[in-house]
């Protein structure tokens, strides 16, 4: 698939698909659990087939697990029925040399079956884009050295934080290929915690890293999206643009159309009603509402995609998800 020019039709195109992160309710529809869901590539394959069969999505979006690539390094996770995982304590403290940092291949732990999960899903969805799942290189290193301490460590520590950045950006970049090379249409990659930094801190420990990564694999047929949720993402907005990513994601912590305007008018522009707030925890009238209200802000920008502001949470209600979608069919039939 030409990716560049699906980008190019989606920002020509005047009634745009909604592009919401959308794949853990799934195990709703399964009747299994989360912890059964990430453990198995045939149940991941089958929940990304479930969504894309009952949402008119404009790409099949895997799962925005952050704990997997942590997890393969050695972090431990924990796993409920209902949550998507987390990961708890550290591998790396201040005494760590990062040159003995062992980097997993990509295959171990649960990478593997989330490549073999794409694999399957790019026979069964044949009419969008299928976009594989990875985390960022930031937020990567902070889940090995914990998140509040690679804050702290940014500033004590610096030459340590980069020596980290250096091998899981690494992997990521493996990673990355590996999906290339199997099919894959693109990858989200998820830098959350990058949204904590200033714009300084996000240039030194977050952008170049990012870049590599997007550098090494971005083409005409693979697109990278930029997925950051925090809040600190508009003024860090031109370092962010100058990721040269395909498209852009960013979280209902900010307004869309504050940041719209700073982005390369090239490149998709993707976000942001309230996963957990609306799409979880509301009605269909207050999604309704807040999606309207996002779209009518922000529908004036070209390469603008509604979505979530982050993925939707597992236990969201199918007739809230179904709300947002029948808001934006609502909104563009106008």
């Amino acid at each position: 698939m030409d990716m560049k020019k699906w980008v190019a039709d989606t920002i020509a195109a005047e009634k745009k698909q909604a592009l919401p992160v959308l794949s853990f309710p799934a195990v709703q529809m399964m009747g299994i659990t989360v912890a059964d869901l990430i453990g198995s590539a045939d149940q991941q394959a089958e929940a990304m087939r479930l969504v894309a069969e009952r949402v008119p999505s404009a790409a099949s979006v895997s799962f925005m697990d952050l704990s997997v690539e942590a997890e393969a390094f050695g972090s431990t996770t924990v796993v409920t029925d209902d949550e998507v995982p987390t990961v708890v304590g550290s591998i790396v403290d201040e005494d760590t040399d990062p040159e003995e940092l062992k980097v997993p291949q990509v295959g171990d732990g649960r990478t593997g079956l989330y490549v073999k999960a794409i694999e399957k899903v790019l026979t069964q969805v044949t009419d969008r884009p299928v976009l594989a799942g990875m985390i960022g290189p930031f937020s990567l290193t902070g889940r090995l050295m914990d998140v509040t301490e690679v804050m702290i460590m940014c500033y004590e520590e610096p030459e340590l934080v980069e020596g980290v950045l250096d091998k899981v950006t690494d992997f990521l970049v493996e990673y990355a290929r590996t999906y290339k090379e199997i099919g894959a249409h693109g990858v989200v990659v998820a830098e959350p915690l990058a949204g904590l930094l200033s714009p300084e801190l996000v240039e030194q420990f977050s952008a170049p890293f990012m870049k590599r990564i997007i550098d090494a694999v971005q083409d005409d047929t693979f697109a990278v999206v930029y997925h950051n949720c925090g809040a600190g993402t508009v003024a860090a907005a031109e370092s962010i643009a100058a990721l040269g990513a395909a498209g852009y994601h960013f979280g209902n912590a900010i307004d869309m159309a504050d940041i719209l305007p700073l982005m390369p008018k090239d490149a998709l522009v993707m976000g942001n009603v309230d996963p957990a707030g609306e799409v979880r925890n509301g009605t269909p009238e207050s999604v309704r509402a807040a999606t309207l209200a996002v779209l009518e802000k922000c529908a004036q920008y070209p390469n603008f995609v509604i979505s979530t502001g982050c993925d939707v949470p597992p236990m969201a209600p199918w007739e809230n998800i179904e709300a947002f979608f029948a808001a934006v069919d609502e909104f563009y039939a106008k």
